[in-house]
């Protein structure tokens, strides 16, 4: 589990205006909340920020303004430039539990046919400080048919699964199989015809 220690500074000012003042200073608007507290608006530093949020459920040490543990929970980006334009931040606690979704990896290689993963994450409950990276599923060797579900996934020591048990992950399909292009098909037929007609010319004129 990834923790990261990012200096915030309080903020007063509201709106679109104020926003895009924050973001010129290189800076992210945030606000974090949870444990029933009143919402606090932050601004935090926009390349630290950036770059701990490339890993996921990253835990965060805020510090300056205010000394917590968070959670990124929502995080907007402009569509077309893709920086950071807010972020939603849960307290959290040392020792408490969280519901996250954590990504799901395949290693290995289906004996047959094609893999068909229908899920790239799943919820999990997890403490806190200890959110796992991920879970790991090993398709070695499976074969048309195959199948895992979310009961089936061995997760880390001291996480437990939120998500329904039955929830497929992953199948192993038959590969579909070719069919005759419509072109070359007329064309064939064509041809059949063609030789057909051929033929029966022929017995005329020999009568």
């Amino acid at each position: 589990m990834s923790e990261v220690v990012i200096t915030a500074e309080s903020r007063n000012d509201f709106g679109k205006g104020a926003a895009r003042k924050i973001r010129r200073e290189h800076k992210v608007p945030a606000v974090l909340y949870g444990h029933g507290t009143e919402p606090q608006h932050l601004s935090l530093p926009g390349h630290e920020l950036l770059l701990a949020l490339r890993t996921p459920n990253v835990l965060i040490r805020l510090q300056g303004a205010v000394t917590e543990l968070a959670l990124p929970k929502g995080v907007q980006r402009d569509p077309l430039r893709g920086f950071l334009e807010h972020v939603d931040l849960l307290l959290v606690k040392r020792g408490e539990k969280v519901t996250v979704d954590i990504p799901v990896t395949v290693t290995g290689e289906v004996a047959d046919g094609i893999l068909d993963q229908q899920l790239v994450s799943i919820s999990v409950e997890a403490e806190a400080t200890h959110i796992p990276t991920g879970v790991e599923v090993d398709i070695e060797g499976l074969e048309i048919g195959a199948q895992v579900t979310a009961g089936d996934l061995k997760l880390p020591k001291g996480t437990t699964l939120v998500a329904d048990p039955e929830t497929l992950v992953l199948h192993v399909t038959a590969a579909p199989t070719a069919e005759p292009e419509p072109e070359a098909a007329e064309g064939e037929q064509a041809a059949a015809a063609e030789g057909e007609a051929a033929e029966g010319e022929s017995a005329e004129a020999a009568e």
